[in-house]
């Protein structure tokens, strides 16, 4: 009986634990991979103080992230009547191997993109890699590359060199999204909420 009150703590707690700690990502259900893609610690949208609509943005290297893209693909592939051959795609495996071959080392986030010919204008190329910055409390870093939209993935990924820490309190991307009207925007993270499994995850 003694044990009881730990017994009974430990179950809220764990009950209490949101569902990309307490199941497997296999065992989400469509609506929580929608939720952590569009709505979590690391998904919201960028807004603009020139328009209410926000743009849809996520941290694209973060594990919890990363797991739930993969089970949004592998149940689209599942729903096809008529699967198709595998496309050839060599934007996405570059970008598949820079991840693999920089864990840890680089932040990157996805912003979809309606338009993809936008992003083969000279000057809105250059304005994004010129504006695109990520603040760190006082600290601010430009972007170091990104990765177009593909045959494969629809999304545009910014990425920015991993300066974040436990310490900090909050990661702010400014950006300039040339592929979204009122390109001028920001999202702000806060990264006390980004734990995964024990760890930052960014």
């Amino acid at each position: 009986m003694r044990l009881l009150p730990f017994v009974l703590s430990a179950a809220a707690a764990f009950a209490a634990a949101p569902f990309w700690e307490a199941k497997a990502p296999a065992d989400w259900s469509d609506a929580e991979v929608e939720e952590l893609l569009t709505n979590s610690p690391w998904a919201q949208e960028a807004i603009s103080g020139a328009s209410s609509e926000g743009a849809p943005v996520y941290i694209a290297s973060a594990l919890p992230i990363r797991e739930a893209e993969a089970e949004r693909d592998r149940r689209e592939r599942a729903q096809e009547k008529h699967p198709k051959a595998p496309v050839e795609d060599p934007t996405a495996d570059e970008y598949a191997d820079f991840l693999g071959e920089n864990e840890g080392k680089y932040i990157v986030l996805a912003v979809p993109v309606r338009d993809p010919r936008t992003l083969e204008i000279p000057a809105e190329v250059k304005l994004m890699e010129q504006q695109c910055v990520l603040k760190v409390g006082k600290r601010k870093y430009k972007m170091t590359g990104h990765f177009p939209p593909s045959l494969s993935d629809g999304f545009l990924r910014l990425v920015f060199p991993r300066v974040v820490t436990e310490a900090d309190k909050t990661l702010r991307f400014e950006l300039y999204i040339p592929a979204v009207s009122n390109p001028y925007r920001f999202a702000e993270f806060r990264v006390r909420d980004m734990k995964y499994k024990g760890r930052l995850e960014l």
